[in-house]
This record gives structure tokens, C-alpha cells and sequence, in this order.
């Protein structure tokens, strides 16, 4: 996925709002660098042949329903999803190794190898941009573009954003309560229920206990409460929520899927179900 690929479409795709507004600051440099100023032509496609803008999907015109390419789609995830990751990683004051490598590997497996040079300076841009807005005015622009990404992706794509974003915090082997808080953060801006945070860090872990709170409920849930709780989430987790924006990604969300599924087991071989 190359800068003219995902970062010309993204901009014309997502144009204004405050994911715009950043999206401009952070992509514009990388953009025309590496395009050599090509950004105006690769933003003209993204216009009604009446000159103006035909919607976007984030409440600024058009339908959601009526969807950009694939290509388009997948770049505002893909900016999303550094933007979210910055405001994550520095949660704690500090930027991990073993989180910016987590990082790499997930640019890697989702994105192609290219993403993963693109996404690193990407990154470092929107740390650049933390700094210079401050910490209480950078969150505040995070808040924003939640706002709009809950307006332009499907619940089971703001899922799949907040398990990467997960999966991020979880790279060292601890996640600190600052991280817990700004995952939270994040998940409610997005208009997701505060619980999927805490199911989502549960994800994988081996014991009973964590299964039931990967399920949301507690161990003295009647049956019929267990299973109202599993189907709900074997619903809003299914992959087929993410296939727009991808194969790779899809594939993703089946992993998460099997880790929901491997929980269920758990509790229905504990319960005899």
C-alpha cells in the first residue's frame, strides 16, 4: 500500500473535520514528498463533476451507504488507526519499544511492508503533533476524530480498531492504568460500550476467569445469561463486519474471533453446556 495508494485517497476521502484537519497536517509533508506534488491531482477524483464534494461518510454529505473504493476505506482505517495508536502509546509519558514493534507488525500483517516505513513516519509526525498541541489539546482532537469515525465505520470496525489499539497496550506485558484509562477514553468516544475494553484485554488468557470476562459476565450469570452475552458478541465481532476494508484485516478479526470463541469454550466445558 504506497503514499499514493492510501494517503492521496484518504485526504480526498476524508476531507474536513478534524480527521481531515490532522490528516492534512501530518500527511500533507509525507505526501508531496513523496509524490513529488501530486496531492492536487490525486484529491480532483474525489469531486461531483459539479465541483463539489459528494460525501464523505462522516456526516459531512453523501450516504455511508454509498462507499468509496476499498482503497479509500482501508486508508482512513489506516489513519485511524496511527492516530488512535499515538494517543495510546504516550498514554504513559513514555514510548515502548515492544509497543512501536508491535506496530510494525501489525502495519506488516494488515497493511504490506511498504505501510510499514510509511506508518512509522507517519507516526513520529502525529508524536511531532502531540507535542506541539499539548496533552489536554491533543486529546481533545482525539476525541474529535472518535466522533467522526464512530459516524463513519460500522460498529464491527470501531471493534477492530480497539483491538489492535489493545493489542498495542498489551505488547510489553503489562498495561498500566494510564493506557486502561485512555483505551476507555477511546472506546467511548467511539461510541462503543466501556466493557469491550475489558473483554478485549481478557482476550487469550488461560484461565476461567478470564473468560468470563472476555464474555462480560460474571461467573454467577445463569446460563441463558452466558449465552445471551456470547451471542451478542459471536454478532458484533463476526469478520464479515471488517470485509471492506480487507482480506488481511478480515483474517485479523477471525483471530479475535477464535479468541472469543476459545473463551465460550471454556465457560460451556466448565458449566457442562
Amino acid at each position: 500500500m504506497a503514499f499514493g495508494s492510501w494517503i492521496g485517497g484518504f485526504i480526498g476521502y476524508m476531507f474536513g473535520g478534524s480527521l481531515g484537519a490532522l490528516a492534512g497536517i501530518v500527511l500533507g509533508g509525507l505526501f508531496d514528498l513523496v509524490t513529488g506534488g501530486s496531492s492536487q491531482q490525486q484529491r480532483i477524483g474525489d469531486f461531483d463533476g459539479d465541483g463539489g464534494y459528494d460525501g464523505d461518510g462522516y456526516g459531512n454529505g453523501g450516504s455511508y451507504g454509498q462507499r468509496r473504493p476499498n482503497v479509500n476505506e482501508r486508508g482512513s482505517f489506516l489513519f485511524s488507526l496511527l492516530v488512535l495508536t499515538a494517543y495510546i502509546i504516550k498514554a504513559d509519558g513514555r514510548v515502548m519499544h515492544s509497543e512501536m514493534e508491535m506496530v510494525r507488525q501489525m502495519l506488516r500483517q494488515n497493511f504490506g511492508e511498504q505501510a510499514v516505513r510509511e506508518g512509522e513516519q507517519v507516526l513520529l509526525r502525529l508524536f511531532d503533533e502531540q507535542k506541539r498541541q499539548g496533552a489536554a489539546g491533543f486529546r481533545n482532537t482525539v476525541r474529535q476524530c472518535c466522533g467522526e469515525m464512530a459516524v463513519g465505520m460500522n460498529y464491527g470496525q470501531r471493534l477492530q480498531l480497539l483491538n489492535f489499539l489493545v493489542m498495542v497496550a498489551k505488547a510489553d506485558g503489562t498495561v498500566p492504568q494510564s493506557e486502561i484509562n485512555a483505551l476507555r477514553d477511546v472506546a467511548g468516544w467511539m461510541r462503543l460500550q466501556p466493557a469491550e475494553v475489558d473483554s478485549m484485554l481478557n482476550l487469550g488468557g488461560d484461565s476461567l476467569e478470564e473468560a468470563y470476562k472476555v464474555l462480560g459476565v460474571s461467573p454467577d450469570a445463569s446460563d441463558a445469561e452466558v449465552k445471551k452475552a456470547y451471542r451478542r458478541l459471536a454478532l458484533e465481532h463476526h469478520p464479515d463486519k471488517v470485509a471492506a476494508l480487507g482480506e488481511d484485516i478480515r483474517r485479523a478479526a477471525e483471530k479475535k474471533f477464535q479468541e472469543i470463541n476459545a473463551a465460550k469454550d471454556k465457560i460451556w466445558k466448565a458449566r457442562g453446556l
